[in-house]
């Protein structure tokens, strides 16, 4: 059976391994690394592009690299920039190893790969469960975050 158009193969330049920890493919076949910035890098290839979800801005990043200003627990502080964060984040995904990245990992990097997978298709309704299924089942913490996946602005 052929690849949908933009899946990501392991044999294309430029993705992850789609077998690597933290690694979530979308229903396109698009692959994202998610991980929490408090544990050590991973093994293999660093990303071309990491997206990072913090309270300030992110250091010893040796790489392309977006902030988006999000406090822990809490939701970014300008929604616009987020949702222009994870359009970009979406479409650089169908040629390019890109990370999204929190303290822990789990809620604000759940939260922004749920928003990117109803970027991909995913019924609003539906991403939270599928990234939890897919990535972690702790992903999207709060009830708020859940929210904010939901009514996507």
């Amino acid at each position: 059976m052929a690849e949908p158009p933009g899946a990501a193969t392991t044999d294309r330049p430029g993705t992850w391994d789609p077998t690597a920890p933290g690694i979530l493919r979308l229903p396109s076949g698009r692959l994202l690394r998610g991980r929490g910035l408090t544990r050590p890098l991973p093994a293999g290839p660093r990303p071309d592009f990491g997206l990072y979800l913090l309270g300030r801005p992110p250091k010893g990043l040796d790489w392309e690299h977006r902030w988006v200003r999000w406090p822990d627990f809490r939701l970014p502080a300008d929604r616009a920039d987020a949702a222009d964060a994870f359009r970009e984040a979406w479409r650089r995904c169908a040629t390019e190893r890109v990370e999204l990245a929190c303290a822990g990992g789990r809620g604000r990097t759940g939260t922004a790969l749920a928003c990117i997978a109803v970027l991909d298709g995913v019924p609003a309704t539906e991403a939270v469960a599928y990234v939890r299924e897919h990535y972690s089942r702790h992903a999207v913490e709060t009830p708020w975050q859940r929210k904010f996946v939901e009514r996507p602005a």
